[in-house]
């Protein structure tokens, strides 16, 4: 999807969300929708049924089209087991300071947002979110675009979506 078509459709979904407001996502903090805009790298942690943040914290590689935040992992993992046990909500911070295990833990000081994870299984909106990807990290996706679309497909990989909460 190119910039135009991108501003078109953001254009219609928000003039939806006037109509149903349950279409309309809340409005997050500057310094989170500037980290979503231009930052690689996001950390998460599915949160436990005791309100707890889950041992499974990382960081991954994301996308963000102004209203959802999406990430592709791998199928036996945590953060893509956790939403189909019912462990839906999730802490993201949203900012670069590489490995987590490196950080020592920094990356909690980062700004963050409570979110609600979903598994995203349409083939038209893997479609979608691969090629926002695709624009996002243009050289690494020369090599991971087809890990990606491979993993999708045999479902070595799924695909979240993490929808901010208020």
């Amino acid at each position: 999807m190119d910039r135009r078509h991108f501003l078109i459709t953001a254009t219609a979904l928000g003039s939806m969300s006037l109509v149903n407001p349950t279409l309309a996502s809340p409005t997050l903090a500057d310094p989170i929708t500037t980290g979503l805009s231009t930052s690689d790298l996001v950390y998460l942690s599915p949160i436990k049924s005791n309100g707890k943040e889950s041992a499974c914290q990382a960081e991954i590689w994301f996308v963000y089209d102004g209203a959802d935040v999406y990430v592709c992992t791998g199928s036996k993992s945590w953060r893509a087991t956790a939403p189909s046990l019912g462990l839906a909500m999730t802490r993201i911070w949203v900012g670069d300071l590489g490995q987590w295990q490196d950080t020592k833990g920094e990356y909690k000081n980062l700004p963050s947002l409570m979110a609600k994870a979903s598994i995203e299984t349409r083939q038209a909106e893997h479609a979608r979110v691969l090629e926002l990807f695709g624009d996002k990290y243009s050289l690494s996706w020369l090599v991971w675009g087809r890990r990606f679309r491979k993993g999708l497909a045999n479902g070595s990989r799924t695909m979240l979506k993490y929808q901010p909460v208020a």
